[in-house]
């Protein structure tokens, strides 16, 4: 990480009262599923895993999906598949918006239900479909992947952090029930930049942060990782900008967010760059790399530099 990513990080906590009672909800309930489904964010499969659902969840099957994997680098996502997978868990790409890969996920989490509905059956019950939770942190795509395996719009979907706030049970089909729960956080983030990767990609209320650094930052890691991105989105012309200030403050030149005395309304050019960037429009992108050396890249490789 460059010297401006690494110094003088923006400390970001959110931990609202909703999400408290969210966990504790999440507790009560997980007696009534046979298996868990992790929904991540394929961009930062690690930075949007909520350590405190590990130790939660320990006893029951578990399934990640990598959701939002029509925004990520695809060859970063093998890689965290064949990581996860290498871990014992089971895990699959999905796009919720588009539908990609429901088929394989519902068989999956079939799958794992079957010993639990199959000891069920042969101690004389009657045949039911599997139970799954769907977890997750806000604003990763839980209502948008229920509505695609329902077919309609059975859960409440927003933008916006935090608008699920109750559970739900919604029958997929004849085969699978599903549990929403409300997306939690966790208290306190010991590695800073987990914090700002949830605010590049929106897990995390943006009025809470200082967004000019914020977006700085993030522009920061897109010249470090991805600059032809930027290069070919923004039209630069000869080598960029050094600072992410400095390309925030280019940006907005070139995209015409200028007041009066010529300067660049920071506050307009730090809303379409991280608009753009959630959107996908800055291209495939994913900020966080498998572990080094732990021996489970994809095919071989070794993690993007």
């Amino acid at each position: 990480m460059d010297k401006e990513t690494r110094n003088d990080l923006p400390g970001i906590q959110w931990f609202p009262g909703h999400m408290k009672k969210a966990q504790r909800l999440i507790e009560e309930n997980l007696k009534l599923v046979d298996v868990v489904i992790e929904l991540l964010d394929a961009r930062i499969p690690a930075s949007s895993a909520n350590p405190m659902l590990a130790d939660i969840i320990r006893h029951k099957p578990r399934l990640i999906a990598l959701n939002k994997s029509d925004l990520a680098d695809p060859l970063s996502t093998k890689r965290w598949l064949a990581y996860f997978r290498a871990q014992g868990i089971p895990a699959v790409a999905i796009d919720s918006m588009k539908g990609r890969g429901m088929k394989q996920l519902v068989a999956k989490a079939e799958e794992l239900a079957r010993p639990k509905t199959d000891r069920l059956v042969a101690k004389g019950g009657r045949p039911r479909a599997a139970r799954c939770m769907i977890l997750g942190i806000p604003n990763v795509g839980k209502s948008s992947l229920i509505n695609r395996l329902a077919g309609a719009v059975k859960a409440k979907a927003a933008d916006k952090p935090g608008v699920t706030r109750a559970k739900q049970w919604i029958k997929i089909g004849a085969a699978l029930d599903l549990l929403d729960t409300p997306g939690i956080l966790w208290p306190k983030f010991e590695d800073q930049m987990v914090g700002l990767k949830l605010a590049f990609t929106g897990a995390i209320n943006d009025e809470i942060y200082d967004r000019e650094q914020v977006t700085a930052l993030l522009l920061s890691v897109m010249r470090r990782d991805y600059p032809e991105r930027l290069v070919e989105r923004f039209k630069f012309k000869g080598e960029l900008p050094q600072t992410g200030l400095e390309i925030l403050e280019a940006i907005g030149r070139k995209r015409g967010c200028l007041v009066k005395g010529g300067l660049v309304d920071l506050e307009k050019a730090q809303q379409i760059v991280l608009n753009e960037f959630r959107a996908g429009k800055l291209g495939l992108v994913t900020l966080d790399e498998v572990p080094v050396g732990s021996g489970k890249e994809a095919d071989g490789e070794g993690t993007k530099e």
